[in-house]
């Protein structure tokens, strides 16, 4: 028996989300997460692990690297963690698009 995934829910809209784009195999949600102002998550519609998706990011990395284009202009990060100790909270594999602010350390 598989445990409760969230993104599989939020996938078979039993739980909400806002989703921002959609095709066949991936989605995109905003993170209820606001670490800062932009933060996405690019994930396969099918339920893989982290390990799975990065043999062959494909479709997701594409997509992810197009939804940060279109919400961070000025530039964004990718991000993906690998398990407790990297704060990966969810199974379901998926990418981070983070941005809409500097990301670094202001160096004078």
């Amino acid at each position: 028996m598989q445990r409760y995934c969230v993104f599989c829910e939020i996938i078979a809209r039993r739980e909400p989300a806002e989703i921002l784009y959609e095709s066949e195999d991936v989605i995109v949600i905003r993170n209820v997460l606001r670490w800062v102002p932009v933060m996405l998550l690019a994930m396969p519609k099918r339920h893989m692990t982290q390990s799975e998706l990065w043999q062959n990011v494909g479709e997701v990395g594409t997509i992810a690297a197009e939804m940060g284009r279109r919400f961070c202009p000025q530039g964004f990060r990718l991000a993906s963690n690998f398990g407790w100790h990297a704060m990966q909270s969810q199974e379901h594999a998926h990418l981070h698009v983070l941005g809409g602010t500097y990301l670094g350390e202001y160096v004078s």
